[in-house]
């Protein structure tokens, strides 16, 4: 399975990036034939309590290479990447990655388990 990460860079204008990305941005890549799921998200700290390299991440994913190889030959494609820099005013770094779902382990939905 493959999926397309963007990293974005503080905007100059968090609040008008923040609504062109969901106003604008997000339905172009909604039209992206092959899309099977969007996933978007501030990036609220860093584990060393250090500033934050990204204001916002996204995925895009889609079920097998060839689904996205096609749909980076498609209208709707080009016309999202082209709308990046109409809004990624703190520059972005666009990845194609591949990826696999792991489950956490059996008994991690209950908490530590202890032995007296």
């Amino acid at each position: 399975m493959m999926r397309i990460v963007a990293l974005h860079g503080h905007p100059r204008d968090p609040s008008e990036f923040d609504r062109y990305y969901r106003d604008v941005h997000t339905p172009l890549v909604q039209r992206i034939p092959g899309v099977r799921n969007i996933r978007v998200g501030h990036v609220l700290k860093m584990s060393d309590e250090s500033q934050p390299p990204y204001y916002l991440v996204s995925d895009t994913y889609f079920d097998s290479s060839a689904e996205l190889e096609a749909a980076q030959a498609t209208p709707e494609m080009a016309a999202a990447l082209a709308d990046v820099p109409k809004f990624a005013t703190g520059g972005v770094t666009i990845m194609f990655c591949e990826y696999e779902d792991v489950a956490p382990a059996a008994d991690s939905a209950h908490g530590p388990q202890f032995s007296p």
